[in-house]
């Protein structure tokens, strides 16, 4: 802007054209010059003067961006920031929270309020549209206040849950297995635990039984009593508020053992048989510490480092489950290989005392199934994995699955272990698909089926839980070797007996695959069998009477080793088919002619 600005006009320059600089500044009126020949070849020069209109000053001023960045810009290390993240994280949360909620109800009022239809500025005009009250329709109903208190699979609660979306008409939902803490809160409005329990606004309306009863009248009950819904309702729960912490116990003398072992101890790597063991403790070392530092005698020390092996605070380098002084390597369960992989480890373990393995697999079943009845169609073949990586629900979930570290699983029965891995598995798929994502294919979702969770002590991978664990330790399609080796200490935990069920109660997050479910302890047999004959129902085999062909799931070709030979599964299939299927399929097998068996393409496509 410090040198003059010549703006050429738009008719054809001849060769006796010249311009002329001449200086102007960017608050004054800006020059131009235009050239226009004369009779006798001059050229003949006339000034014109243009006003510069500048912007109105309620608009916000332009700032220029830095233009320099040097380190001493930063004051913070990482590392202490992270720290700092950490320990303010539910403070940020709980002031966004508020800060979003006092900003709903400021523009509200701001909305009832505003008498502005109207205002100019210099080169723009904005209007301002105020929505008349009376114009309202029947889809208002929406934006009123509809509360309900629910549990996990509770009929009448997804009942009530499919009579408001029906009707379009927003609700909040409180699912006291999820939030424990507003069961207190359910007791005190209406005066007992059963659920579902509904408001509109502050008023009870009751369960599933009087909502019904609205009906009436082609809902005028239900729109009536909507709008004279007032006063302040059960609040919506707030993401990133954990619920009370519950009473604390006294910490344990093997906990506050732990804490100064990992202090004092020489961790460091040493060369064991040939190998670099990292991060290794000698077992006589650790008995002497015990015994110089604490005054325990050194038959009490190997006793206390026992009991480390068996509560999985430490492990023996090369798998051995029990401590033994002299020259025994041992690490501390956070330094094992793979655990800082796993996703329900955030770089420090568990160490209260761990809680049953059935009650621990029992509350994520309840907060998962929470999860699908929201974001999951009714038949749960479509999930919305997009909204629950943003639900409150997903956070606690996750918090929670740091119960799994060190639960004692030889507690289990067969019945529950088949339970607890099955529901487990179908979890950590939809954990997975958040986190990391899958692939199309049986083989470019072998990284997929690679997360991991840390439980009982050890990493366990899905293709763990499901071929080493649910399959009895059979080999994957296209491995050649087993999920685990001899000596594995995770093989104890594997199913005496395959059940080939479980390859329809298990998903995989496809559009192909079994839905998303979860089982009963109690019932998981049956519900296995439930599962099969809902999946054969649902396409997933096909009779064609004329060409003599079956056609079949690819999961029997991948997994024949569960199923057995061809004709063998064709009878098998029988048990779990509809009449007219199986009626069919009886008629192919029973006539002695041959049959073919073909396999479906696999529609490897997220089921979201």
């Amino acid at each position: 802007m410090g040198s003059e600005e010549v703006v050429e006009e738009p008719t054809p320059k001849t060769p006796n054209q010249t311009t002329t600089p001449e200086t102007t500044s960017s608050s004054s009126p800006r020059k131009i010059k235009t050239n226009t020949p004369t009779e006798n070849g001059h050229v003949s020069v006339t000034p014109t003067t243009l006003s510069i209109v500048q912007p109105h000053s309620l608009l916000p001023k332009p700032v220029p961006p830095r233009t320099t960045y040097t380190q001493n810009d930063v004051v913070v290390s990482s590392t202490t920031f992270g720290k700092f993240l950490r320990k303010r994280s539910n403070d940020l949360s709980s002031a966004i929270s508020k800060g979003i909620s006092t900003l709903k109800h400021s523009i509200n009022d701001q909305n009832d309020n505003n008498g502005v239809t109207e205002f100019n500025l210099s080169g723009l005009k904005v209007f301002v549209t105020v929505k008349n009250k009376n114009d309202a329709s029947s889809n208002s109903l929406a934006r009123m206040k509809i509360s309900f208190f629910s549990r996990s699979n509770c009929r009448e609660c997804c009942a009530v849950r499919r009579f408001f979306r029906e009707r379009a008409l927003r609700f909040v939902e409180i699912n006291v297995d999820v939030f424990a803490e507003r069961e207190k809160e359910l007791r005190e409005r209406t005066g007992s635990a059963t659920v579902p329990k509904i408001f509109f606004g502050e008023r009870l309306i009751g369960g599933l039984v009087e909502l019904n009863a609205l009906r009436k009248d082609g809902g005028e009950e239900l729109e009536r009593r909507l709008k004279e819904a007032g006063g302040q309702g059960p609040a919506a729960p707030a993401y990133g508020f954990d619920e009370a912490e519950e009473e604390e116990m006294p910490e344990e003398e093997i906990g506050k053992v732990v804490r100064v072992l990992r202090q004092r101890l020489p961790i460091q790597d040493r060369l064991i048989k040939m190998k670099i063991a990292r991060n290794c403790f000698a077992g006589s070392e650790l008995v002497e510490l015990l015994v110089r530092h604490h005054g325990y005698s050194p038959s009490n020390a190997v006793e206390i480092g026992k009991q480390l092996c068996k509560k999985h605070f430490i492990h023996h380098v090369f798998g051995k489950n029990d401590f033994e002084e002299g020259n025994h390597f041992y690490r501390f369960l956070e330094h094992e290989p793979l655990i800082s992989k796993c996703f329900n480890f955030r770089g420090a373990t568990n160490d209260s005392e761990p809680k049953a393995a059935a009650a621990v697999c029992d509350r994520l079943t309840k907060i998962m199934c929470a999860i699908l009845e929201s974001f999951a169609s009714e038949d749960r073949r479509h999930v919305d994995y997009v909204a629950i990586s943003k639900s409150e629900e997903l956070r606690r979930y996750v918090n929670m699955t740091q119960d799994l570290q060190r639960v004692n699983l030889l507690e289990l029965s067969e019945n529950e272990t088949l339970a607890f891995f099955i529901n487990l598995y179908n979890a950590m798929i939809v954990h997975a698909i958040i986190r990391v994502g899958c692939q199309e294919g049986v083989i470019n979702r072998k990284s997929f089926f690679d997360f991991h969770y840390l439980i009982g002590g050890h990493p366990y991978s899905l293709g763990a839980i499901k071929n080493g664990i649910l399959r009895s330790n059979r080999r994957s399609p296209y491995s050649l070797i087993k999920p685990f080796g001899t000596g594995d200490r995770r093989l104890e935990h594997a199913l005496v007996k395959m059940n080939p069920l479980v390859h329809f109660g298990l998903c995989n997050g496809t559009k192909s695959s079994p839905k998303v479910r979860f089982f009963s302890p109690y019932r998981v047999a049956e519900e296995l069998r439930s599962a099969a004959r809902e999946f054969f129902e649902n396409d997933g085999i096909e009779v064609d009477l004329e060409k003599r062909t079956i056609h079949l799931t690819p999961i029997f070709k991948w997994y024949s080793a569960d199923f057995g030979q061809e004709r063998n599964i064709l009878k098998w299939i029988i048990n779990f088919l509809d009449a007219n299927k199986a009626g069919l399929l009886t008629h192919l097998l029973g006539d002695g002619g041959h049959v073919n068996i073909s396999y479906m393409s696999y529609d490897w496509s997220i089921n979201s």
